[in-house]
């Protein structure tokens, strides 16, 4: 069963999801502020986080970094703010998707199911196991990365954005299947995510983010992973 936390401290919209979820057979629990939110995923090990921004005690972007201290669950924000800044400051905070409110139960299930999806998400076939960079090397099998002998946390979005490369190696890949590939053929127009995800990327894994030299931007066409 995928267990769920929903971070939300508006009550009706809490009874809404949880009874929407657990007839879908999800576990649910339910955190009103991100102090319990915190307790509870570290106590409960969800499978998916539902996070509001707009929190009693913190901001849901605090609440977002405080969870990729530790654990790369999928977190998707539900929030009424609309503006481009915020959305991607939740992204960059380490949210893999973002939701406006209002928004339909649909949309919801189909952003739930592929956040999840993220997380099993298997190397394609023929792909090499390791691939070996100067500075960092990525196991595709085990989806551990190491640099410079110490592992290097992703989340579910960033890793399967670095498979598709990495699998691709010396390939272009584009933006647009980039961006149907990990969020899905209704959000290839959202290139602003890319750009968000690929500075991550780099700053994790790239000796210097600003000049990268394996997650190499093709200027108004897409990506490619040089090895």
């Amino acid at each position: 069963m995928t267990r769920v936390l929903v971070v939300e401290d508006d009550a009706h919209l809490v009874r809404t999801l949880v009874l929407n979820l657990q007839a879908r057979n999800y576990g649910v629990d339910a955190a009103p502020d991100g102090a319990t939110a915190l307790r509870l995923a570290a106590a409960r090990q969800p499978d998916v986080i539902v996070v509001d921004l707009g929190l009693p005690d913190m901001d849901g972007q605090a609440v977002i970094r405080g969870l990729r201290g530790w654990t790369g669950v999928p977190i998707l924000v539900l929030s009424a703010r609309r503006a481009p800044e915020e959305k991607v400051a939740a992204l960059d905070a380490g949210a893999d998707d973002y939701l406006t409110k209002p928004f339909s139960m649909d949309e919801f299930y189909a952003r739930l199911r592929a956040a999840v999806r993220r997380t099993q998400h298997p190397a394609p076939s023929g792909a090499p196991a390791v691939v070996r960079t100067a500075e960092f090397t990525v196991d595709l099998s085990a989806k551990k990365i190491k640099r410079k002998g110490r592992d290097v946390h992703l989340t579910p979005t960033e890793w399967h954005l670095l498979e598709i490369l990495v699998c691709n190696a010396g390939r272009l890949v584009s933006q647009k299947h980039l961006l149907q590939e990990v969020w899905g053929a209704t959000r290839d127009h959202r290139t602003n995510y890319l750009r968000v995800y690929m500075a991550q990327l780099r700053r994790k894994l790239e000796p210097d983010p600003s000049h990268p030299r394996h997650l190499v931007t093709e200027p108004g066409m897409g990506y490619r992973f040089e090895g």
